[in-house]
């Protein structure tokens, strides 16, 4: 890597000539996060305002990339880490966040769930322990006050908070359900996100098991029945499809993730991040 010109390409990125601000930051870009301590510590020693905000802009550039790319290389090989996934999503307004604190807070709630379980309880009594573990113990709920606010959609901000939309209630409920051994999968409802408890299942190798009741994160893991799931879909006047009972993938999950996001800033006018986050959203295509 070419140390100085890093140096020589920053030091000219307040050139009044547009053209040539882009020539040099398409080069920044092409050092990828390696040029990122550069151009932090270029910042740090600027009072040029334009500087400073062009600075800004190739950093966010730089991460914008490698997020995208560390997305596709996660759809890639088969979106199989949900909470990976989640991760990445936050990574978008919080590229510096740090993995292994997201992943060592939701350890805590998985070994308070995998504590209380064992072989004898029926699947209704395992959702039981779970919903008290996960929203009296650990105090989880909906937030339902700023539903539509994309603080919701951030795994690492519903960590702290407690507060989570449905799909994100619902994925780290389901990730602590797995730790613990339980089969719950999500179910991608329109206008809502579910649960379902599958009995005998392994996706993974084809085998779709038996749902033998669907769980509502929202609702501090109200159980409920298929017959429950029609009459919700007919209120909202939407046909049925055979998708909206059984389990979706985690890539279908995180690509509702990110277009939930998408509505949050359309309602805030926020139209530049929903334009990225469309780019992340075509990078979870599978090819």
């Amino acid at each position: 890597m070419d140390y100085q010109e890093i140096d020589a390409l920053i030091r000219l990125l307040d050139d009044s000539d547009t053209e040539v601000y882009g020539q040099i930051r398409d080069r920044l870009l092409n050092y990828g996060k390696n040029a990122i301590p550069f151009l932090e510590n270029a910042w740090g020693g600027s009072l040029d305002a334009l500087l400073q905000n062009r600075i800004e802009e190739v950093i966010h550039d730089i991460q914008f990339d490698d997020l995208k790319r560390e997305l596709r290389v996660w759809v890639e090989t088969g979106g199989m880490d949900l909470l990976r996934g989640a991760l990445l999503i936050a990574r978008y307004q919080y590229p510096d966040l740090q993995e292994e604190t997201v992943r060592h807070q939701l350890e805590t709630i998985r070994r308070d769930a995998w504590l209380e379980m064992n072989d004898n309880l029926t699947a209704l009594e395992q959702v039981h322990v779970l919903n008290r573990i996960f929203f009296e113990i650990h105090g989880f709920s909906g937030n339902t006050q700023h539903y539509h606010a994309p603080q919701n959609s951030f795994v690492n901000i519903a960590l702290e908070t407690h507060k989570g939309n449905p799909l994100m209630l619902s994925i780290l409920y389901m990730e602590v359900a797995n730790a613990a051994g339980i089969p719950i999968y999500g179910v991608n409802l329109p206008e809502h996100f579910i649960l379902c408890y599958k009995e005998n299942a392994d996706l993974s190798a084809g085998i779709t098991g038996k749902i033998l009741f669907y769980i509502n994160p929202f609702s501090k893991g109200d159980i409920f029945n298929q017959k429950e799931i029609e009459q919700f879909l007919q209120q909202l006047k939407i046909t049925p499809d055979s998708s909206y009972y059984v389990p979706c993938s985690n890539i279908a999950m995180i690509q509702r993730l990110i277009r939930n996001l998408m509505n949050s800033y359309q309602k805030l006018g926020y139209l530049e991040k929903v334009n990225e986050l469309e780019k992340l959203l075509r990078a979870t295509a599978i090819r």
